[in-house]
């Protein structure tokens, strides 16, 4: 599939970059990430990765608009986590059915 990143024109293949990221180690997620294989991966390393270019060349939207294209699972930081995470307290007061602790 013919992706644009940073004004370059890429043919990119999903099996292609399944290949250009293995032996990648994922780096702190920050801001928008690509799931490939059973790893997250920040945007923009997958960018770099792929596309040879610096980071600074190209935006995450334009990586996971391009990876989205492909099939893979993008999100941001923040969309898979709960909104509200219970305190240890709460989450045993929920699962005994009693009110939770003030």
């Amino acid at each position: 599939m013919r992706c644009v990143i940073a004004r370059f024109p890429f043919d990119l293949t999903k099996s292609g970059v399944i290949e250009s990221m293995k032996g990648v180690k994922p780096e702190p997620l920050v801001g928008e990430s690509v799931l490939i294989g059973r790893r997250h991966y920040p945007a923009k390393q997958v960018g770099s990765v792929i596309t040879r270019q610096d980071r600074r060349d190209f935006s995450a939207q334009e990586v996971v608009r391009a990876m989205t294209a492909l099939g893979f699972k993008c999100a941001a930081i923040g969309e898979a986590a709960p909104a509200t995470a219970l305190t240890p307290v709460e989450a045993a007061s929920a699962l005994l059915g009693s009110p939770a602790l003030a």
